[in-house]
């Protein structure tokens, strides 16, 4: 199975970064946050990546171009008139990987359709590119293939950033407390899987991934939860950058499931 990651925001709310990179590529431990991300598939079995870039590609492209370079031993022979590349030792993960520039303006439903190509026949991976989770992928896939339906969607409680009120229907409060894990809604954090029919339900450039295309799946029955109960973190903000990067140094990073 291939993985679709979306990459192709603007990340003004991490602007600070994302004034000279995609939010995809601002670092934890001195990697992108999408490399992470590549790095939880593949530890599934997942080698085959499709990246929907936009907002400043050329980095991505760039940066994917010098990973072989940046991650080998390599002798540069001048001598004798000669420009060759001789190579003695690699660490590169056996990827493939396609960056496919799917435009400055669109949106996120327009931005799987226009790899609409890439995918073939075959169900497919999709997530965000800004957010690290330890999602069991070969249980979520398991239960993708039992249900059946066009989407599976990894659900997650994460809580509220506030403390709570508890009030009775005539307005009291009967409590004051602190949040707790329990509390708040469930929400998309991404890791989905789709079949490829899926993308049928997108429109066009204008369409987002959120709105239309999912609202339709659920309302045919088509759109089923995974209910993720571990970790995930968004990056969305430099302090979350930083929340990221301390859990990184303390090699206590929970999304962190592969071997070095």
């Amino acid at each position: 199975m291939k993985a679709v990651l979306l990459a192709g925001g603007f990340g003004t709310r991490i602007s600070e970064e994302s004034i000279y990179k995609p939010k995809p590529m601002i670092e934890i431990g001195g990697m992108p946050i999408l490399w992470h991300i590549m790095k939880l598939y593949a530890s599934y079995g997942v080698q085959d990546f499709i990246i929907c870039a936009g907002y400043k590609q050329h980095v991505i492209k760039e940066w994917f171009a010098d990973y072989f370079l940046h991650n080998s031993d390599i002798t540069f022979d001048y001598t004798n008139g000669k420009n060759e590349v001789i190579v003695h030792n690699q660490n590169c993960e056996q990827w493939r990987i396609t960056v496919v520039d799917t435009g400055l303006n669109t949106m996120t439903g327009g931005r799987v359709k226009r790899i609409r190509e890439y995918i073939e026949d075959e169900s497919f991976f999709l997530t965000y590119g800004d957010g690290v989770a330890d999602v069991d992928l070969d249980k979520e896939l398991v239960f993708h293939k039992e249900h059946g339906k066009l989407v599976t969607m990894s659900a997650y409680n994460a809580g509220q950033r506030f403390g709570v009120l508890d009030i009775d229907p005539e307005g009291h409060i009967t409590e004051f407390r602190e949040k707790t894990r329990g509390d708040g809604n469930m929400i998309n954090i991404g890791y989905m899987i789709c079949k490829p029919e899926f993308i049928d339900l997108i429109d066009g450039d204008a369409t987002v991934l959120e709105k239309e295309p999912l609202e339709k799946a659920a309302k045919m029955g088509q759109l089923m939860a995974y209910k993720h109960e571990g970790y995930w973190q968004c990056m969305d903000t430099v302090r979350e950058k930083e929340q990221l990067e301390k859990l990184w140094a303390s090699e206590k990073a929970p999304w962190k499931v592969w071997e070095d």
